[in-house]
């Protein structure tokens, strides 16, 4: 396991084979399927029957993250989660990771030392293996990217296609936080650059950065989508936005949707740091982004199974696709829904 030193040691000191044996040492791999981890050409990885899923995040420091108020160790955790959120999204089980890793030089082994310790302690919370990747230099500041790969039986996969009329629109947890700790953040942030001596102002708000800085991959709800006997007919996960997912899943299946305001599962604290800092808490929800909550459609038949669930809201329906997409507010006026969320391209 990464442990922290108390001297510094230079990256230059180790070079980038030293960086990578010093990786390989501190990594332990728990997955049968794991074959061939770091220190081989190739990671070998036997996922037995099934189908093996993979998906990829790239995250770079200036766009996705901002070292000024994000620890490291913080940074590796969210790294691991944002692709694990994307293998659930699936329905399918996280088995290993591979990590690609663009580093200047103002970064140390110390550094690094806490950003894997927040990545060893994903995997281990998330039962994944980190089996291999890349290092190299990098002149615009850090640079991410992580490959995660899963598995699940065919008939238990589940994509974005699967729609049907009058299906129920169903999320996990509650949305709209992590925007919240994010404009919270870069509040901060601006106060101590016009003003280095001021103290930020964080106390009540540990929810809330807490889904900004390390949110978690719903994999307890896909574990409990067998128990409850229920499986959703199409799904994604919620990193651009309720909005821009529940688009995502109707276009992809052909679908309308209407979506329910007086339904959206927003926490009390979302809501009051929205009125603090004049931002609509729905607004966060329905486009703020980084959530990593399951959005998921189920049959009405299902409707039972899961109406005393805590975990889950029911938030609209699927339509025809000639209704278009919707959005109900609270006064039963009817709006075209239309996706906000974060574009990489469009967004600066």
């Amino acid at each position: 396991m990464f442990e922290n030193k108390n001297s510094r040691t230079e990256l230059n000191q180790l070079g980038e084979f030293g960086l990578i044996q010093y990786i390989k040492d501190n990594v332990t791999l728990s997955q049968p399927g794991s074959l061939t981890g770091i220190g081989d050409d190739a990671a070998v990885i036997d996922n037995g029957p099934g189908r093996t899923v993979i998906t990829t995040d790239m995250l770079l420091e200036g766009v996705h993250f901002d070292l000024s108020y994000c620890p490291l160790k913080h940074l590796g955790y969210k790294s691991v989660v944002v692709n694990v959120s994307d293998l659930c999204a699936m329905n399918a089980t996280p088995r290993q990771i591979v990590i690609g890793l663009g580093l200047s030089n103002r970064f140390s082994l110390d550094a690094i030392e806490e950003f894997y310790a927040g990545v060893m302690l994903a995997c281990e919370r998330y039962g994944v293996d980190l089996v291999g990747g890349d290092t190299t230099s990098s002149k615009s500041g850090m640079v991410i990217s992580i490959t995660a790969i899963g598995s699940a039986p065919q008939e238990e996969l589940i994509y974005r296609n699967g729609a049907m009329e009058n299906d129920l629109i169903c999320v996990t947890g509650d949305l709209g936080a992590a925007y919240m700790g994010l404009q919270l953040l870069n509040r901060e942030k601006q106060i101590y650059l016009e003003n280095p001596q001021a103290q930020p102002d964080l106390q009540g708000y540990d929810y809330i950065l807490e889904r900004q800085l390390k949110p978690e991959a719903r994999l307890d709800i896909i574990r409990r989508f067998k128990t409850w006997y229920i499986q959703p007919t199409s799904m994604i996960d919620i990193s651009d936005g309720l909005a821009s997912e529940i688009l995502h899943i109707c276009k992809a299946s052909n679908k309308g949707c209407q979506i329910y305001e007086e339904k959206l599962p927003i926490d009390h604290l979302t809501r009051e740091l929205g009125m603090e800092l004049g931002i609509d808490a729905t607004v966060a929800a329905l486009n703020g982004g980084e959530d990593y909550e399951l959005l998921f459609t189920l049959p009405i038949s299902e409707y039972e199974k899961i109406k005393d669930r805590a975990e889950i809201s029911i938030v609209g329906h699927i339509t025809d696709v000639n209704a278009g997409y919707q959005f109900v507010d609270r006064q039963n006026g009817v709006h075209p829904l239309t996706a906000q969320g974060w574009d990489a391209f469009l967004s600066k």
